[in-house]
């Protein structure tokens, strides 16, 4: 809607969130501006702060203050739509009485009094400050006329208005608006009810009773869910990305526990007579078998997913090219033929790939077959289980010393602490006691799960720390987000905010809660060491006395990451002994 002589343009002052004139005008890094409400409520709860409109990505949430000048504009805008409204609506049923106006004055031309009203408005004394917003928005060639008017006569003073019309945005558009073929009016209208551009004679006789809006609100509303949409594909590829990295990680470790598999055997079956030989062919082909198998499945699945991704990407740039589209009509048009083309997706949050030896049916047949090695074949297969449960995907971590250059001096929060937890006077050791503790129930303590943060957050650059747990029987170590939920019932895992290393009892060590890689380790860790990548999203695990590599998490951090730890309940005594924050010894 265009208020009077066409000086101001409500889309001018339109927030893209509400679509509605701003209140409260906020300013991001990127230059655009929203209500400072509207901005709030779309970055609450998210992982990634972005810009509505340019989708530029921001590491830690803005910190917004009010554009004053802009307000103070929009305020003035405000009240001269007031005005314009008291003096008779721009509706359907007055569009005559604004064609006579039009008929009055030609385009771009003000009304004297309006003109006056707009200078004093408009030319009230600002700081250099506010200069700069002026001729940020476009208004400081606009107001050096109005300056100039003082001097000038009113002949003059009318032939230079006349020769522009002001908007906030600079001159007039001048490009040529789609016509309506049937009436060769303007299509500026939108008819929600037929999904369809019309003119305003189509409206008055077609359309009497349907929904209609203008077609630059529809469309910006359009390009808002082009934005969301394109939003949510990039989410989908991200996923998908990690997706293949976690799949490839797997088969990395199906291949080692594979080759461990191998030349255990070989090395069990060589000990034994060639009556033997038969049941280890079996067996290196029972792995063999398995090992094509799980490779046969992640390659498929990992296909699969390339070729998501690549439909997923083309995607994002047609969406990219339908949220540059200025024209109206076209976009609209172009958005709902990309809609009606989408294919639906597939979810991948539960797939995954497993390895299942398949060795153990082959024992016990060895066992049956083997009369006259009985004692020998009795051992066997509890030596080849045995060698089989402490099968991991650990591998030799040469870079171990470099990542302790980043050790960093970690100290618990007494203030995050559950209250059955017990802290060290120095911060550096933690246990759960058998009765809650007078604590105050601040905002930051968890109330349900036995845990406390560490009182460092890490915002970028890399850390490393190192944690003793010695015999315990349960416990959980890794980082947590500062948005992570610490009152009622909480799950420790990654899409909770948590990257966690978890030991439950005694010899089952999990990595959050995909089964598929609770594994046991070899040897078992008494000593855990911890190392951040912030700028990589990289969260990794070690067996600090065997120098050995355990875990990765990899993701994108967004806000503050903080060290965190959980000797869990002590059972009766069985898992009372603290976990401790040990000093970092550089290897020599």
């Amino acid at each position: 809607m265009l208020y009077p002589g066409s000086f101001l343009s409500e889309k001018q002052f339109q927030c893209a969130i509400c679509l509605d004139v701003f209140d409260n005008p906020v300013s991001t890094p990127c230059g655009h501006s929203y209500c400072m409400n509207c901005i709030g409520h779309y970055w609450n709860g998210v992982k990634l702060y972005q810009c509505p409109l340019c989708k530029k990505c921001f590491k830690k949430k803005p910190e917004l203050h009010i554009n004053r000048t802009l307000r103070e504009i929009t305020e003035q805008f405000k009240k001269m739509k007031e005005e314009a409204g008291s003096c008779g609506g721009f509706g359907r049923g007055e569009l005559q009485g604004r064609g006579m106006e039009k008929r009055a004055l030609k385009q771009g031309h003000l009304p004297g009094d309006l003109f006056i009203e707009m200078k004093h408005r408009f030319l009230k004394p600002s700081p250099p400050s506010e200069t700069q917003n002026f001729q940020s928005l476009g208004l400081q060639p606009m107001l050096m006329e109005i300056n100039e008017s003082d001097s000038l006569q009113p002949q003059e003073l009318m032939r230079r208005v006349s020769l522009r019309r002001y908007t906030l945005s600079g001159a007039a558009d001048s490009r040529k608006v789609p016509q309506c073929a049937k009436h060769h009016h303007k299509l500026d209208l939108f008819c929600k009810s037929d999904g369809e551009c019309i003119c305003s004679e189509c409206g008055d006789l077609d359309h009497q009773s349907h929904n209609i809006i203008p077609a630059e609100k529809e469309w910006l509303t359009s390009k808002i869910e082009i934005n969301i949409a394109e939003a949510k594909i990039q989410e989908m590829i991200g996923q998908r990305q990690r997706k293949i990295e976690e799949i490839k990680l797997s088969l990395e470790g199906i291949k080692m526990s594979a080759e461990r598999e191998t030349r255990e055997s070989i090395r069990v079956f060589g000990e034994l007579l060639s009556s033997v030989e038969r049941g280890q062919a079996e067996l290196i082909e029972a792995v063999e078998l398995g090992r094509c198998s799980a490779e046969h499945k992640a390659e498929g699945i990992i296909r699969e997913l390339e070729l998501e991704l690549t439909e997923l990407w083309k995607r994002s740039a047609e969406l990219s090219k339908l949220a540059q589209i200025d024209d109206c009509i076209s976009g609209l048009k172009s958005y709902t033929s990309h809609l009606n083309t989408l294919t639906p997706v597939r979810e991948w949050a539960e797939v995954s790939v497993t390895f299942d030896l398949g060795t153990k049916t082959v024992y016990t047949s060895l066992c049956e077959l083997l009369g006259h090695f009985q004692e020998e074949i009795q051992k066997l297969p509890e030596t080849c289980l045995s060698a089989l449960t402490h099968l991991s995907p650990l591998k030799a971590q040469p870079q171990m010393k470099k990542m302790q250059e980043y050790a960093v001096d970690v100290t618990l929060d007494p203030n995050t602490a559950h209250p059955r937890l017990i802290l060290s006077e120095d911060g550096k050791q933690v246990k759960c006691g058998n009765r809650h503790q007078l604590v105050p129930n601040n905002p930051e303590r968890f109330d349900c799960m036995v845990c406390v943060l560490g009182q460092e957050a890490f915002t970028d650059g890399r850390h490393y720390w190192e944690v003793e747990v010695g015999g315990k029987t349960d416990w959980d170590l890794g980082v947590a987000r500062h948005t992570v939920n610490r009152k009622g019932k909480v799950t420790v895992n990654p899409s909770n905010g948590y990257r966690c290393l978890s030991l439950r009892n005694k010899t089952n060590y999990a990595f959050g809660i995909d089964l598929s890689l609770n594994l046991p380790l070899n040897p078992k860790p008494r000593k855990i060491g911890v190392f951040l990548d912030y700028e990589k999203g990289q969260v990794s695990f070690y067996n600090v006395d065997a120098q050995l590599h355990i875990y990765t998490y990899t993701d994108m951090f967004c806000e503050a990451i903080y060290p965190f730890f959980s000797p869990c309940t002590n059972k009766s005594g069985k898992n009372d002994a603290a976990l401790v924050i040990t000093p970092v010894l550089l290897p020599v």
